[in-house]
């Protein structure tokens, strides 16, 4: 029995990434398809008493629409289950004074309503598509060599895929992070920036895994599994004990 699966024993929530743990993007209008069993995985870690989150990096569409095409897809899930890049950053800068000035997708625009966006002291930089041009790049640049102080808040892409730069996630709020688990598809973002957490991670060899990623020379999952099924399966078998 792996070391992970025996400290499972005292689990008390997950954090799950969504994209490449519970569903692949693409597929027929971009809805995507749910990875084999995640749907059923979900329900069970949801009956077993286990608290639960779920973690994206989605920056091209609003939290709102993002979980519903995941709700489509066969998932229960609700928003205040899913921690998004933009809402957070949201947080900040209502909670710092700041208006920012947004380089980002023109379907994310909505996330921040709630924002003063009149004399922008900050940018905000997400994954803009076409909004990523030079005449907005070039206002961006404007606005921070002309503060003192510049703030820059990048929710866009990392190396790989998507990387949620400068906005951390606090996991105080739901747990002791010796009590929880980290799965997910990135060996550097997920499973790394977990360990740094101080939280123990799981990768599943779906979505953007590559067999590499186990001999990565900085970064050791605690365990390694085939899918989200597999490690529920584990963990439940365990938390029974």
């Amino acid at each position: 029995m792996a070391d992970w699966a025996l400290r499972a024993r005292g689990l008390r929530g997950l954090l799950l990434d969504i994209s490449g743990v519970l569903y692949d993007s693409g597929g027929e209008e971009g809805l995507g398809s749910a990875i084999a069993g995640s749907v059923e995985a979900v329900r069970r870690i949801k009956q077993s008493g286990l608290k639960l989150r779920f973690c994206t990096n989605e920056t091209q569409a609003t939290r709102t629409k993002f979980v519903q095409k995941l709700q489509q897809l066969g998932f229960d899930m609700s928003e205040k289950e899913v921690i998004a890049p933009a809402p957070a950053a949201c947080q900040i800068l209502q909670e710092r004074g700041l208006h920012p000035y947004l380089v980002v997708h023109d379907a994310l625009v909505p996330e921040f309503d709630s924002v003063d966006k009149s004399n922008p002291n900050c940018v905000v930089l997400g994954d803009a598509a076409n909004n990523f041009s030079y005449e907005n790049l070039n206002r961006a640049f404007q606005i921070l060599i002309g503060l003192e102080t510049p703030i820059l808040f990048s929710l866009g892409k990392g190396r790989y895929y998507k990387e949620t730069d400068g906005l951390k996630l606090d996991v105080g709020v739901y747990m002791k992070a010796l009590e929880a688990l980290m799965i997910g598809d990135d060996i550097v973002n997920d499973v790394g920036g977990a360990q740094q957490c101080g939280i123990g991670a799981l990768l599943v060899r779906t979505g953007k895994f590559r067999p590499s990623d186990e001999q990565h020379p900085k970064v050791k999952a605690d365990g390694y599994v085939a899918n989200l099924a597999e490690a529920v399966d584990i963990l439940l078998e365990q938390l029974q004990q």
